[in-house]
């Protein structure tokens, strides 16, 4: 039985969830006035970056693959 998401389906994964993540982070900043909401907002963006990362790691890995294929 195969695994129904490949490599490139779980890095546009994180890559949504980053987004989200950094919108969601920005939005609840206290310049937009909406700080009543208790997320902790050091944590949502560190969650962010580190989706981030792990993103443009899996990018770079699928660079790599395509160069030492060709």
């Amino acid at each position: 039985m195969n695994f129904p998401l490949d490599f490139w389906d779980t890095s546009l994964l994180t890559a949504v969830a980053a987004m989200v993540f950094l919108v969601t982070s920005e939005l609840l900043s206290p310049y937009y006035g909406r700080v009543s909401i208790q997320i902790n907002k050091k944590r949502l963006k560190y969650a962010a970056i580190a989706f981030s990362i792990v993103f443009l790691v899996a990018v770079a890995i699928r660079i790599v693959s395509i160069i030492l294929a060709g």
